[in-house]
């Protein structure tokens, strides 16, 4: 109806008869589906538009990289005190065998 106002085809009073509504709300129609109209044409992005961002999933998706972090380390210092602790075990008992040899000879 609209366009058909706008192409002459209809009077502003003959539209708002037709769609049984008067001529100010016909304006107010008229003005947003206009503005509407117009926001179609801009253009867009391709796609689908993004999914909102829901703003507790993300700091718990951060929360647990973060613990991950610390695990994936404290794992590594258990790692490395065990390696060492194996390391100087060996140690020792390396000094005892060349101790033993010295007193050997």
């Amino acid at each position: 109806m609209i366009l058909k106002v706008r192409n002459g085809v209809f009077t502003v009073k003959q539209g708002a008869q037709l769609l049984g509504v008067s001529r100010k709300t016909y304006y107010e129609w008229e003005e947003k589906s206009l503005q509407a109209m117009t926001l179609a044409l801009e253009n867009q992005p391709a796609g689908r538009p993004p999914a909102p961002v829901d703003e507790e999933k993300e700091a718990l998706r951060e929360r647990v990289r973060e613990l991950e972090k610390k695990l994936d380390l404290a794992e590594k210092k258990i790692e490395v005190k065990e390696l060492l602790g194996a390391y100087e075990e060996l140690r020792r008992k390396g000094v005892k065998k060349n101790r033993s040899i010295g007193k050997k000879r």
